[in-house]
């Protein structure tokens, strides 16, 4: 019996894999597919204070081997989510839940993660640093060192839960940012979020996306996420969520091996909304063949030759 449960800066998942935040929503539409509980976890869908509309249509686009979106942050707002979902998801799921936490503001990350602080079922912060910082200019707080930093304070002043910093792709040195983030207390990264991208519609020579340019993900991304994850595995020593382009039991041990000791699937969960369950399914059979009676022994592999 291979043993697939991950341990992530104390919070005990059952197994590696986690839906990613933007493809789950709150779990609603999937649990009528099939039993959540088989989740090691779930990130929920990037909440932030006030309610938001999201972006104008269309917002998604197709490439080659991925997707583009632009949705903008849809969600209910952060007292909605606590008032209505929380509650839904203690009958639904009875694992530990992932809050996907976003923010305009220094102010805001701090505020939504104190209001996170008593939903006893949430045991880990998710924090999107790719949300634009209104008093910036609309830079992202990920893109530089200095601001991932302000944010990783702002939210470990804030909690006591244990803090992912979620990092974007779209950096120089994700590294450096990873070092930051430990350095001002992170408990944990997750990366990768989606890369730059856009599409032009040969028809009306126009962007396809009404805002011009969305985040692509899918099996195109992997090799960067992967890539990306075997830096911060080599530049930190907190734990790693692997995320981007994970599509199979396989994949996510290729994740797992570069570092990572969960993976989050995302578009993968778009195009076949029984993905997880199926790659959970497949975990054991590619822990036998690589020879490992716990899936934790995987995770950084591939560095110890």
């Amino acid at each position: 019996m291979v043993d697939l449960s991950v341990n992530l800066a104390g919070v005990t998942l059952k197994n590696p894999i986690i839906p990613a935040s933007g493809t789950f929503g709150y779990g609603r539409e999937y649990a009528g597919l099939y039993d959540l509980d088989i989740l090691g976890s779930f990130s929920w869908k990037g909440t932030t204070r006030d309610p938001r509309p999201g972006n104008p249509q269309p917002r998604v686009a197709e490439a080659a081997s991925g997707m583009l979106n632009a949705v903008g942050l849809q969600n209910p707002g952060m007292e909605a989510v606590l008032r209505e979902e929380v509650p839904n998801i203690a009958r639904i799921f009875h694992g530990p839940v992932i809050a996907n936490v976003c923010g305009f503001s220094l102010e805001e990350y701090a505020e939504n993660c104190r209001m996170l602080e008593e939903a006893d079922q949430v045991k880990i912060l998710e924090i999107n640093i790719s949300c634009p910082n209104v008093h910036a200019g609309g830079q992202n707080f990920g893109s530089s060192p200095q601001s991932a930093a302000a944010v990783t304070r702002a939210v470990r002043a804030a909690t006591k839960k244990p803090v992912f910093m979620k990092l974007s792709p779209n950096v120089t040195d994700i590294a450096e940012i990873a070092r930051v983030c430990e350095a001002e207390g992170a408990d944990g990264l997750c990366l990768i979020n989606t890369l730059l991208a856009m599409r032009i519609d040969l028809n009306t020579r126009r962007p396809v996306i009404a805002n011009r340019t969305g985040g692509l993900s899918g099996p195109a991304v992997f090799p960067v996420a992967l890539r990306m994850v075997w830096d911060a595995y080599e530049a930190v020593k907190i734990p790693l969520i692997g995320c981007g382009g994970v599509d199979s039991a396989e994949t996510a041990a290729e994740m797992l091996l570069a570092g990572a000791s969960a993976v989050e699937v995302g578009a993968a969960n778009l195009r076949d909304p029984w993905a997880c369950k199926t790659i959970i399914e497949s975990l054991p059979g590619v822990c036998e063949r690589l020879g490992v009676d716990k899936i934790s022994d995987l995770t950084g592999g591939a560095h110890h030759g």
